[in-house]
């Protein structure tokens, strides 16, 4: 489990945990607000698959409490570098501070393994971008596919 002690806006404790036998059903039914699929997929189970068939990323379910709320995952670059990647809060459990928390838990979690820690984003999704630039990730003017690669800027 990674924790950093994170609350979301309730009280409850957000925390990332291995996809296991006991959860993985619950993090594959994770689905976004309809007017973010055009940034994420219908369900997060796709980046179930996408991590079971790649060696580079490792899938997180996020956790509010005892109550599965979303999906992250992280992967290591040729560079070494570490990137944060296809984050899926459940439409239900969104605007409580759970992403904000789930990224912040993360990215402090990857920070002690000493390497740059990235993330992209679509440049329309300024949603996103919000969230990222005021948890210290700054565009580097590079992009990845039709997204933009930021970088977090340590403080």
């Amino acid at each position: 489990m990674i924790d950093s002690a994170l609350r979301d806006r309730a009280g409850r404790q957000v925390t990332l945990r291995p996809v296991d036998d006991d959860n993985w059903r619950a993090v594959a039914d994770v689905a976004p607000r309809d007017d973010q699929r055009a940034w994420v997929p219908a369900l997060a189970a796709r980046y179930l698959v996408l991590t079971m068939r790649s060696d580079v990323w490792t899938s997180l379910a996020v956790y509010a409490d005892e109550t599965v709320v979303g999906h992250v995952m992280w992967g290591v670059d040729d560079d070494g570098s570490r990137w944060i990647g296809g984050m899926v809060i459940d439409a239900a459990e969104q605007g409580r501070g759970v992403g904000r928390a789930a990224v912040r838990t993360l990215a402090d979690w990857l920070a002690t393994q000493g390497h740059p820690i990235r993330l992209s984003y679509h440049p329309d999704n300024t949603q996103a971008a919000t969230l990222y630039q005021s948890l210290g990730f700054h565009p580097t003017g590079a992009m990845e596919d039709d997204e933009l690669i930021a970088e977090l800027t340590p403080a």
